[in-house]
């Protein structure tokens, strides 16, 4: 098995949705965002345990500290500021206290999503992260990934990396494959959005919209 195949990791996933059983799920290795896009939960629901990379440096312009929703004016990226003056691990990154960033986002989140399905079912989940002082962008994002998968009813084995690798062996590697400027990885089908009208179905969204507008029929997505 080739950990970098993404190719076989894909028919792999193809064949999971047409249930042909097999004898042993993958390990999939993810870096951790702020509040990914559906593909990654998609991915994440289809692994037998998953990896989250924690020793690699922190690279700008990625789904690490930003999130993308669907706004009345089209989609629009959450980006949290950080503190950063040089080569450092991902771990040990900063929220920049210069902005109120988490009051900037949650009235963000509330005015695209008030109207949506879900959002009083689910506002209650997500408030408290935008209401609590954070430190560090590691220990944000990594609650609120144990909070969307608690809410998607995904019970899978978390493990921390213990060191950097480039090339791995025997571990599907996905962490520099879901990224703002490349294409999904995956095509999620589409499903019933607010602005969809207005839009058209808009792809690459986080996984936010797909559980304001779905609800517990989210999994049904993934």
């Amino acid at each position: 098995m080739v950990g970098s195949d993404s190719t076989d990791f894909l028919k792999m996933l193809k064949d999971n949705t047409n249930n042909i059983q097999r004898e042993k799920q993958p390990e999939v290795l993810f870096s951790l965002f702020y509040l990914p896009p559906i593909e990654y939960f998609s991915l994440l629901n289809q692994a037998d345990t998953v990896l989250l990379e924690q020793c690699e440096f922190y690279n700008k312009q990625t789904y690490r500290n930003r999130c993308r929703i669907s706004t009345s004016n089209g989609i629009a990226d959450l980006t949290i500021p950080v503190d950063k003056s040089g080569k450092e691990l991902v771990r040990d990154i900063r929220i920049s206290e210069h902005t109120d960033w988490q009051t900037l986002h949650w009235r963000t989140i509330e005015t695209a999503y008030n109207s949506s399905p879900f959002f009083e079912y689910y506002s209650d989940d997500f408030r408290p992260f935008y209401e609590k002082k954070w430190v560090f962008l590691w220990d944000f994002n990594f609650q609120l990934l144990q909070k969307v998968m608690e809410l998607l009813d995904i019970e899978k084995e978390i493990q921390l990396t213990e060191k950097y690798e480039l090339q791995t062996h025997d571990v599907f590697d996905v962490r520099e494959l879901i990224h703002p400027k490349k294409n999904q990885l995956i095509e999620i089908p589409p499903y019933y959005q607010v602005f969809g009208q207005k839009f058209g179905f808009q792809k690459g969204l986080s996984v936010l919209d797909l559980l304001f507008n779905m609800g517990n029929e989210s999994q049904l997505i993934l």
